[in-house]
């Protein structure tokens, strides 16, 4: 079967409803592409935890945010 690459990217805000692990794996894998971090708002280490949840998730699920 030929793979055709997809020219579109799917791109999600994470805020306070979508940081939990369970929501970010549901979201890559939907099809997530791009993780967008508002931040103005949130403290930096809110932030880091995000990054960090994001990076291991990603790993665990063998896919490139």
């Amino acid at each position: 079967m030929i793979s055709i690459p997809h020219r579109t990217k799917i791109v999600a805000t994470i805020g306070p409803a979508s940081n939990s692990p369970e929501v970010i794996k549901q979201l890559i894998e939907a099809g997530l592409n791009v993780a967008r971090l508002n931040f103005s708002h949130g403290s930096y280490e809110d932030h880091a935890y995000t990054v960090s949840l994001l990076r291991s998730i990603s790993e665990e699920l063998n896919t490139a945010l």
